[in-house]
């Protein structure tokens, strides 16, 4: 396990070679370290600005080598975003970090936790909050594959969707209370009313005769939310929400 000397430690060494590397022409610190809220299970979170010529391939596959020099690496992966490559790490004391590789004239902060190293960046784009029209109708999509699996009998599937489901409403409850939904991030800061209702609706096994109230009570719990959103939206989907919350097993 690693601990936040060693972490600190590999920080240092990469913002080092970052400035002494001719391809990165900027650099800053995005995460919780930027938030000045590390705590001993926080990841390195780096963004790299390339240099106008910089070669992006050859410039990630030196990097990884880098990484590989200063410390066992057990595996890799990359996610992109809008043009840009972010390099996921899992080191072998399972630390992780990220290194994004930024076009240059895109290196810009994204979200207000952005600690700026050394180059220039372009202006800021932070981050929009989900759309609450399209969790809305992701939510009762999530409801009604849930019902058809249960009818099914296909328990497990049933339970994904469930999950899902309950990813919109916290994803809703998280809006209505301004805070952040992104991963669940802030959905512990819930007020305690808010994930008593959460955990109510949570299934202790999974069976039919489990999962069928938790669907129930989530189906009521996305309704309730688009009650408070929109009245009007509420009173159109109430029927067809009837019949969603509606028991499918009654008998035991």
């Amino acid at each position: 396990m690693f601990d936040a000397a060693e972490r600190s430690a590999l920080r240092a060494s990469l913002i080092a070679k970052a400035r002494a590397d001719p391809s990165i022409s900027g650099a800053a610190l995005v995460g919780s370290a930027a938030r000045d809220a590390e705590d001993d299970w926080s990841d390195i979170d780096l963004v790299l600005q390339l240099a106008p010529d910089a070669d992006e391939p050859r410039t990630v596959d030196a990097w990884t080598a880098l990484v590989g020099e200063l410390t066992p690496i057990a595996d890799t992966f990359d996610l992109f975003a809008a043009g840009v490559r972010y390099r996921v790490f899992l080191l072998a004391s399972s630390l992780q970090i990220d290194l994004s590789f930024w076009p240059h004239d895109q290196f810009r902060a994204t979200d207000s936790a952005f600690q700026l190293l050394f180059g220039s960046p372009t202006p800021p784009s932070l981050p929009t909050q989900p759309d609450q029209h399209q969790t809305i109708g992701m939510g009762w999509l999530y409801a009604l594959h849930a019902r058809s699996a249960l009818a099914r009998e296909k328990c497990w599937q049933a339970s994904m969707m469930l999950d899902e489901l309950r990813s919109s409403v916290i994803t809703l409850m998280c809006l209505r209370h301004g805070l952040n939904p992104w991963h669940g991030r802030d959905v512990d800061r819930l007020p305690d009313r808010e994930r008593m209702k959460l955990e109510a609706s949570r299934a202790p096994r999974v069976s039919g005769w489990d999962l069928d109230p938790s669907r129930c009570e989530l189906t009521r719990l996305l309704f309730d939310e688009v009650q408070r959103i929109d009245h009007a939206h509420a009173a159109a989907l109430r029927p067809a929400f009837q019949q969603l919350w509606t028991p499918l097993i009654t008998v035991r």
